[in-house]
């Protein structure tokens, strides 16, 4: 019996791997069978699906570049035109500086050559600004304006018209439409 016993153990570890042979065989037809079906449906529906994929991704990257390209210009710019208005702006203290010096010049010292060689420094220095553009702001007998002078005094006087500029005490200079500084004035009541 014991004979038996293994016979029929070993008969039945046989039927069992013969099942799991043909079950296997049966999995990797349905998987080729799947795979080919798959591989018929990508390759009927595929092409257009990965066409439009990619031209998808490339038109968004694209955008995504052409935007970052647009953006680092405009910050470029940005950066020059903070850099030289503070340029600009630290130059006017010496403008102001050229002005008081000549106009404090007697008239038998205007022409001496060292007076002279100043006035020079002094013009190419207001041309160089000017090539940037940076304008003096007008004020005396103008029309005040708030977003373009300061009024430090008000008085009144009987030569100029009411709400007008009458002396300048401080230019005041714009860089190209923005105010630079304002021009500290005196208006007329």
């Amino acid at each position: 019996m014991a004979n038996k016993d293994k016979i029929s153990e070993e008969l039945q570890k046989e039927e069992l791997q013969a099942e799991e042979q043909v079950l296997e065989e049966e999995v990797v037809v349905v998987e080729e069978e799947s795979c080919e079906e798959s591989s018929e449906d990508m390759q009927k529906d595929s092409p257009n699906k990965l066409v439009k994929e990619y031209m998808d991704r490339l038109q968004r990257t694209m955008a995504e570049f052409d935007n970052f390209r647009k953006r680092t210009i405009k910050e470029k710019s940005q950066m020059y035109e903070n850099g030289a208005k503070e340029t600009v702006e630290k130059l006017l203290p010496i403008v102001d500086n050229f002005e008081r010096a000549l106009s404090s010049v007697s008239e038998e010292e205007k022409d001496l050559p060292f007076t002279q060689g100043v006035e020079m420094i002094f013009k190419q220095l207001l041309g160089a600004l000017n090539e940037l553009g940076v304008e003096p702001i007008e004020a005396t007998g103008q029309a005040f304006d708030p977003n373009l002078h300061h009024a430090v005094t008000h008085a009144e006087d009987e030569n100029f018209g009411e709400n007008t500029v009458a002396e300048e005490f401080q230019k005041g200079y714009m860089y190209k439409d923005a105010v630079l500084r304002h021009s500290m004035v005196k208006v007329v009541n």
